[in-house]
C-alpha cells in the first residue's frame, strides 16, 4: 500500500516539476530596459536588452541591471512556483485526512 502511495507520489513529483517548466513569464526591469523570461521552475530562459535604454557603453551599469533583473526574476519565480505547487499538492493528497487539503 505504501508502496503504491509512494511510488506514485514520485511520479507526481517529476509531473509537477515538468507542469512547472510549462509557466511562463516575463519580467519587465527598468522600464523596459531589461525583459527577463523565467518558468516557475526557476530557469532563465531569455535575457533581452533595450540598447534605447541602456547604455550598452557602461559596461558597470549594464552588469548591475542584468544582475537585478535576474535576482528579481527568481523571486517572482519562487512566488509562483510556490502558488503552483500548492495547487498541485491538493490534487495528489491522499482522502482520509480531514481538513488536511485546507492547509493547502
Amino acid at each position: 500500500m505504501f508502496g503504491d502511495l509512494l511510488g506514485n507520489f514520485e511520479k507526481r513529483q517529476e509531473e509537477m516539476r515538468a507542469k512547472l517548466k510549462d509557466v511562463r513569464f516575463d519580467y519587465n526591469f527598468g522600464d523596459g530596459a531589461i525583459i527577463v523570461t523565467a518558468n516557475a521552475a526557476r530557469e532563465i530562459l531569455n535575457i533581452e536588452i533595450n540598447p534605447d535604454k541602456v547604455n550598452l557603453n557602461d559596461k558597470e551599469e549594464v552588469e548591475d541591471m542584468v544582475l537585478e533583473a535576474i535576482n528579481r526574476t527568481l523571486e517572482e519565480a519562487a512566488i509562483r512556483e510556490a502558488g503552483e505547487m500548492k495547487g498541485m499538492l491538493k490534487d495528489i493528497l491522499p482522502g482520509g485526512f480531514p481538513g488536511l487539503k485546507d492547509l493547502f
